[in-house]
């Protein structure tokens, strides 16, 4: 397979870590070489270099996963384990309160929400959502929280795509999002009603850095029978004051 014209070395690194998936952890150097759409001999050249320095490993049976060099670089990430360091003991305690909920952590990169953490407390229902993994709608808890205190830029670029139906109670219609994200910055805190799966609710909340501008949200996913978004609400914005504040944020 041909390389891509005018690719930089650099494009062509990023493309290879950028084939690895939840989904696909290990691969072959011939599914690197078509996931990254290079040639076989540009993989293999990459592939070496990568391995050499640690952000690639080769299993005993050939194939190839992310090595710990790259996870101990990622860890830098102020956006990321740093935010969640803080984070964690607020999070355990709120899972310890809320047993049979689903508890995340998440930023905004861009058009897509990150999940920084998720931790399940027992009797919690099946969410399919992981830490580290990426949701490119702002349809959840979380993801309503970080699109209604994003820059207007970012709300009318969401707002102008082609929105994804997952329930029929999800919102795609851009005046009614618009008035729902004034909602949610105006009460302090946001409620996904089954607008992602038909037998999920969640509430989430905006957690502040220092200078008073929202950085990342967290949010309590439950099932949509089990309890009211009232009285979720008060856990959750509790829990995210408590982080804002370790963060240096005073109200």
């Amino acid at each position: 397979m041909p390389d891509r014209q005018g690719t930089s070395v650099t494009h062509k690194v990023l493309a290879i870590l950028a084939a690895f998936s939840p989904g696909r952890a290990t691969l072959t150097l011939s599914e690197l070489s078509r996931r990254a759409s290079l040639s076989l001999p540009t993989t293999h050249r990459r592939v070496a270099e990568l391995v050499d320095w640690g952000a690639l490993e080769r299993t005993a049976d050939g194939r190839y996963r992310i090595g710990l060099r790259l996870w101990e670089v990622a860890t830098l990430a102020p956006r990321g384990l740093g935010l969640r360091d803080v984070a964690m003991p607020f999070l355990q305690d709120l899972t310890k309160v809320a047993q049979r909920h689903v508890v995340h952590l998440a930023v905004r990169e861009e058009l897509d929400v990150v999940f920084v953490e998720r931790m399940s407390g027992h009797g919690a229902p099946p969410v399919y959502s992981r830490a580290g993994g990426r949701f490119g709608d702002f349809a959840t808890g979380v993801g309503l929280i970080l699109l209604a205190f994003a820059p207007i830029e970012v709300q009318e670029a969401v707002l102008s795509s082609s929105l994804p139906t997952y329930t029929t109670r999800t919102i795609t219609e851009p005046r009614r999002l618009r008035s729902l994200l004034a909602d949610i910055r105006k009460r302090g805190y946001s409620v996904s009603d089954r607008m992602v799966d038909d037998n999920i609710l969640s509430v989430g909340a905006p957690i502040h850095g220092p200078d008073g501008a929202v950085t990342a949200a967290i949010s309590v996913a439950v099932a949509a029978s089990s309890q009211s978004p009232s009285s979720l609400a008060p856990f959750v914005r509790t829990t995210a004051l408590g982080i804002s504040r370790s963060l240096g944020y005073q109200p």
